[in-house]
């Protein structure tokens, strides 16, 4: 992705969350002359990789494949095996009018997707087979704002305003707004991107940047050339 693009992407997501009153912290709004003054107070930020995060899944169609991210607060493997300490993270995340996050599970990551505003999130479900792949028989059991409900293999929910869904370990999920954009929050035990997330075709979390302008906004990528 050019960091033009990028940039874009970051400065049309800052106001879309800021219509709804959902207010960043201060990193949020670091510049590049910020992180480089500030990056020794900094350390939980890049430990945690809190901070803007944006992904075309490698193919390049954003507007189609992507998704818009910032976590919040995140805490490590560690905390979880003890059940001490930050064993809890949490995300804001922007999904575009049938912009597409594709099918993925988690075998670690216990989730809660909240419809924060804006359009609907429709989520299409199926069991994770413990080999691989999907299973497209065996109904999914989810719970949507802690009402348990059972959804049939592929079949897709409707979350609205206000609604969550909480997706356990092996729930394969996509999911995209419907009729508008939506701002999505997640609120999960702790999140680890670069190995807990299995996705059913091979994509790329992270993207490729090509520099042809200087970055409004560092995404988690870029904290390893700080």
């Amino acid at each position: 992705m050019k960091r033009s693009e990028l940039n874009e992407i970051i400065r049309e997501g800052e106001k879309f969350i800021a219509s709804f009153g959902f207010k960043l912290p201060e990193f949020a709004n670091w510049s590049l002359d910020d992180w480089r003054r500030n990056k020794h107070r900094a350390g939980e930020v890049l430990r945690a990789r809190l901070g803007w995060d944006i992904t075309d899944f490698g193919r390049g169609e954003f507007g189609n494949l992507g998704l818009l991210l910032f976590t919040v607060r995140n805490g490590n493997a560690d905390n979880l095996k003890t059940g001490k300490g930050m064993v809890y993270a949490e995300k804001i995340m922007i999904s575009r009018e049938n912009q597409v996050t594709p099918f993925h599970s988690h075998r670690v990551k216990t989730e809660d997707i909240i419809v924060r505003g804006g359009a609907p999130l429709e989520v299409r479900l199926y069991n994770a087979k413990p080999e691989g792949g999907i299973d497209d028989k065996r109904p999914v059991v989810v719970r949507m704002d802690g009402i348990e409900r059972e959804v049939a293999a592929g079949d897709v929910v409707q979350i609205h305003a206000g609604g969550s869904i909480t997706l356990e370990p092996g729930h394969t999920h996509s999911f995209w707004a419907a009729g508008g954009d939506c701002l999505v929050g997640e609120v999960s035990t702790v999140n680890d991107d670069e190995t807990d997330n299995y996705f059913l075709d091979m994509v790329s979390r992270f993207p490729d940047v090509e520099e042809d302008e200087p970055p409004y906004r560092l995404i988690v990528p870029d904290y390893a050339k700080l």
